[in-house]
């Protein structure tokens, strides 16, 4: 595991290279992620700031992102309801490592880091999607502690190629 890492909450000055980042691994993995690399390219950086949460006060919306040095090489996200009946929960998004850093835990230390960030909102339960086929992300979230409870069959559908999704949960 590599300590090179510095994890934080992403703030605004940062959305540049999230997006940077996010076109990266939407273009290069499609059946990892529920969003197209076409459609999100054409977005500005200004256009994820409400992923950030800084129009929520509790804490439950928000984006890490793992640096090395100056270079965001990983990212994890957090989206809480607004609903008061299932606030709850939190919402597990947008995972994400660069390929010249995987191998190094860097996916391990982000999603500790998202479960503790949600723990101190007060959130209860997380969720997440992941790609059935995904073997190594499902370990990881295995290893961590979520449970399987469904299957999507055919939520993605990549021109005529579907992949179904495994909806995942984490009691805090």
């Amino acid at each position: 595991m590599s300590d090179a890492f510095v994890i934080r909450s992403l703030v605004a000055a940062d959305l540049a290279e999230y997006k940077r980042l996010r076109d990266e691994m939407l273009a290069a993995h499609p059946a990892a992620f529920t969003s197209d690399a076409t459609t999100e390219s054409a977005k500005v950086p200004g256009d994820y700031l409400h992923r950030l949460g800084l129009d929520h006060d509790d804490g439950g919306h928000f984006v890490l992102g793992a640096w090395m040095g100056r270079r965001l090489v990983g990212a994890i996200g957090c989206e809480r309801d607004d609903r008061l009946k299932v606030r709850h929960m939190g919402h597990v998004i947008g995972m994400m490592v660069r390929p010249t850093v995987r191998r190094q835990g860097l996916g391990g230390q982000l999603l500790v880091a998202c479960i503790e960030q949600a723990r101190r909102a007060g959130i209860e339960m997380l969720t997440l999607t992941v790609t059935a086929g995904n073997a190594s992300a499902v370990q990881l979230y295995e290893r961590l502690g979520f449970v399987g409870y469904g299957t999507l069959r055919r939520a993605l559908r990549i021109g005529t190629e579907y992949h179904d999704k495994l909806h995942m949960a984490l009691m805090l």
